[in-house]
C-alpha cells in the first residue's frame, strides 16, 4: 500500500480544470472560480464589486453611466484574476438589468470586449432555470418553491426534486422597487402585492419548502440570526418558521432607522437600502405562498450554471457525502479508513441496536468521512478544531440540525463523552439541537473513538473485527492477528461505547 493510499492524497485534484462564472447583475458583478464541474466543487476564489447597474432602470430605461464604468473596471480585474489562476473555461451570464435596458446592447459589446469572451444574457426563463438548478445544486431532493431575488427582478420557480415546473418573472427587484417608488417603501406595497397576485400557481408552494435565494435575502437572514443570537453563523439551510419569518420581515421594514437594526454593520453599505424592500417582498411571497419554512440558500445561478454542466451521473450524487469523500482524501490519515469506518459502525444500528432512518444512516457515514479531519492539530485542541472546521464548512445537501449534528460527533470523537469541561461554542450547538440528535453523536463520537484505538487511524484494521449484540453485552470480536492491539484504553473507550448503548462491555481476543 502507498503512502498516498494510507494518507489519503492530500492535496488538490489533479484531474479537475477550474471553471469560471462571471454574473453581471443588477446590484452586483460577481467572479466566482470553481475547482471544476464537480457536484461538491470548491470556490477557490470569490470577489464581487456592487456597481449598482440597474439602479436608474425603471425611471431611465437605461443603465448609469457611472455603473457602466464600475462594471467595465471589474471585468477587466476578473480578466486579469482568471488567466493568473489558469481559467480556460469562462463563462459570463447578464441578467434583469442588462436584459431590460435600452443601452444593453452596447453594454454588452463594451463589456466583450473588455473580459474577452462572449456575454450570455439570460431571459427571465433562463434565468429562473438556472436559480432551479442552483437550488438542486445545494439540496439533495430539493421539492418546493424558489425565489431569487436579484436587484432588478424575483424568478420564482416550484421544483419537484429533479423536475422543473412553473416559473415566472417578476419586476420586484430591490433596485427596481427604489427606482420606482422613489425609495418609498410604502408605495411599493401594491406593487409588490400585484405582481405576486399575478402568478396563478402559487398555491402549489402551500405546505413546501420556499428556497430563499440572492444576496439581499441573505442578508435579512444574517439579522435574524443576530437578533435571535442564534450560534452558527452559516447562511446556507438556515431554516426559519413561515409566521416567524414574515413577523421578521414586517419588523424590518417598519423599523424607523434600518441602518441601526443589530447585525446591519455587516451588510455591505450599498445593499443597505435595499433590505427593506427585500424585506417586504418576502413578506409578500410568503403570505401568498404558505409555505412550511424559508430555507435561505448561498447557490444560485452561478452555482446552477455550474450543475447544468456537469455530467448525469455527476448530478445525480449526494452533494454532502461527495463534500465529505473528498474532504476525508485531502484532510484525513487514510480515506480508505474513513470508509471502513462507515461499514464497521453500520452493526451497532443494525439488529438490536438503536434505529435510524435513511438520513440518519447518511449523516453518520458523513461524520465517519470527516472524523478524521483534525488529526494534524494538537491534541489539546483536535476537537474544538474539528467542531469549528465542521460547523463552518461549505456543506451542502444538509440542513442545520443536520451540521451541527456532524459538527459535535466529530467533536465527541476527539474530546470524548464528558461534558467536564465543554467549550463555549459546543455548548451554545447543543442548545438548538435536540436530545437524541446529541445521543446519536455521542453514540458515533464514542464508536470512532474506540475504532482509531483498534487501528490506529489505518485501514485493513477495523474490517477484520466485527461487532455484534449479544443480548445486553456489545461484542468486539478481534482476530488472532490483531490481539496485540488489545490494552486499557482499548477497553476504557469500548466501555464509554457500551455504556451509551446500555450494555456490558466485552472484547473477545483471537476470534
Amino acid at each position: 500500500m502507498s503512502l498516498t493510499q494510507v494518507f489519503g492524497g492530500r492535496g488538490k485534484a489533479t484531474d479537475l480544470e477550474p471553471l469560471g462564472v462571471i454574473d453581471i447583475g443588477s446590484n452586483s458583478v460577481r467572479l466566482v472560480v470553481y475547482e471544476g464541474a464537480v457536484r461538491a466543487a470548491l470556490p477557490i476564489f470569490n470577489e464581487k464589486v456592487l456597481a449598482g447597474l440597474g439602479k436608474s432602470i425603471a425611471s431611465t430605461k437605461c443603465l448609469g453611466e457611472e455603473s457602466v464604468e464600475r462594471s467595465l473596471e471589474a471585468l477587466r480585474r476578473f480578466r486579469a484574476i482568471a488567466r493568473i489562476l489558469k481559467v480556460k473555461n469562462l463563462r459570463v451570464l447578464a441578467t434583469a438589468a442588462v436584459r431590460d435596458a435600452e443601452d444593453g446592447t452596447r453594454f454588452i459589446q463594451r463589456a466583450e470586449r473588455v473580459i474577452g469572451v462572449p456575454i450570455e444574457v439570460l431571459s427571465g426563463a433562463k434565468e429562473a432555470e438556472l436559480a432551479a438548478y442552483g437550488i438542486r445544486m445545494g439540496f439533495l431532493g430539493a421539492d418546493g418553491l424558489a425565489g431569487d431575488l436579484g436587484g432588478g427582478s424575483l424568478e420564482l420557480i416550484d421544483i419537484s426534486k429533479d423536475r422543473l415546473n412553473d416559473a415566472a418573472t417578476l419586476p420586484l427587484g430591490g433596485l427596481r422597487l427604489i427606482d420606482r417608488t422613489g425609495n418609498k417603501l410604502d408605495r411599493a406595497l401594491p406593487l409588490v402585492d400585484e405582481a405576486v397576485a399575478g402568478v396563478d400557481w402559487l398555491m402549489h408552494g402551500r405546505g413546501r419548502p420556499f428556497y430563499a435565494v440572492g444576496g439581499t435575502w441573505r442578508a435579512l437572514a444574517k439579522l435574524h440570526m443576530e437578533q435571535t443570537d442564534y450560534p452558527l453563523r452559516v447562511m446556507h439551510g438556515y431554516a426559519i418558521p413561515t409566521r416567524e419569518a414574515i413577523e421578521f420581515c414586517q419588523f424590518v421594514r417598519r423599523v424607523k432607522k434600518v441602518s441601526a437594526l443589530p447585525g446591519m454593520d455587516e451588510v455591505a453599505r450599498a445593499r443597505r437600502d435595499i433590505v427593506p424592500f427585500g424585506a417586504l417582498v418576502l413578506e409578500r411571497v410568503l403570505e401568498a405562498l404558505a409555505p412550511s419554512e424559508v430555507v435561505f440558500s448561498v447557490c444560485g445561478i452561478r452555482e446552477g450554471l455550474l450543475f447544468s454542466l456537469m455530467p448525469r451521473h455527476e448530478q445525480a450524487k449526494d452533494p454532502l457525502l461527495a463534500f465529505c469523500e473528498g474532504y476525508a482524501r485531502q484532510r484525513s490519515r487514510s480515506a480508505l479508513h474513513a470508509h471502513e469506518l462507515c461499514n464497521w459502525t453500520d452493526a451497532l444500528f443494525e439488529g438490536e441496536g438503536p434505529k435510524e432512518t435513511a438520513e440518519d444512516r447518511r449523516l453518520r457515514h458523513a461524520a465517519c468521512l470527516l472524523s478524521d479531519i483534525g488529526w494534524q492539530a494538537h491534541p489539546d485542541y483536535r476537537g474544538e478544531q474539528s467542531l469549528n472546521i465542521v460547523a463552518h464548512a461549505g456543506l451542502s445537501g444538509i440542513d442545520h440540525p443536520g451540521r451541527i449534528f456532524l459538527a459535535l460527533a466529530v467533536y465527541y470523537r476527539h474530546a470524548g463523552s464528558d461534558e467536564g469541561k465543554p467549550d463555549d461554542f459546543s455548548t451554545r450547538l447543543r442548545l438548538v439541537v435536540s436530545k437524541r440528535s446529541q445521543k446519536r453523536a455521542k453514540i458515533i463520537g464514542a464508536a470512532i473513538r474506540a475504532a482509531h484505538m483498534l487501528s490506529i487511524g489505518m485501514p485493513g484494521v477495523i474490517d477484520e473485527t466485527r461487532l455484534s449484540y449479544e443480548g445486553q453485552k456489545l461484542v468486539l470480536s478481534i482476530p488472532k492477528a490483531y490481539s496485540a492491539l488489545d490494552g486499557e484504553r482499548l477497553r476504557r473507550r469500548f466501555a464509554v461505547l457500551a455504556g451509551l448503548l446500555a450494555r456490558e462491555p466485552e472484547i473477545r481476543l483471537g476470534v
